[in-house]
C-alpha cells in the first residue's frame, strides 16, 4: 500500500510537472505571437508616420515657395514705386 501512494504520488507530481512545462511553451508560444503582432503594429505605425511626415514636409515647402515668390513680388513692387519716386523727383524742376 505504502509502495502504490508514493508511485501514484511521483506520478501525479510528474504528470503535474509536465502539464506545467506545457503550459509554459503555450504561453511563451503566446508572448512570441504577441510580439511578433506588436511588432508589425510598430512598423506599419513607422510607415504611417513617415509618410505622413513626408506629405507635411512637401507642404511646408510648397507653402514657404509661395510666400518667398509673394515677398519677391511685393519687393519687385516697392523696387518700382521707388523708381517711379526717385523719377519724379527728378523731373520736379518747382521744388517744394
Amino acid at each position: 500500500m505504502r509502495i502504490q501512494t508514493i508511485t501514484l504520488a511521483a506520478l501525479a507530481a510528474l504528470s503535474l510537472a509536465a502539464c506545467s512545462q506545457a503550459e509554459q511553451d503555450n504561453a511563451q508560444a503566446d508572448a512570441n505571437a504577441t510580439a511578433a503582432d506588436t511588432g508589425q503594429a510598430a512598423e506599419t505605425a513607422g510607415t504611417a508616420l513617415k509618410e505622413e511626415a513626408s506629405q507635411v514636409g512637401s507642404a511646408i515647402v510648397a507653402g514657404a515657395t509661395e510666400a518667398a515668390q509673394e515677398v519677391d513680388e511685393a519687393t519687385d513692387k516697392l523696387a518700382e514705386k521707388a523708381d517711379d519716386q526717385k523719377a519724379e523727383t527728378a523731373t520736379d524742376t518747382r521744388g517744394n
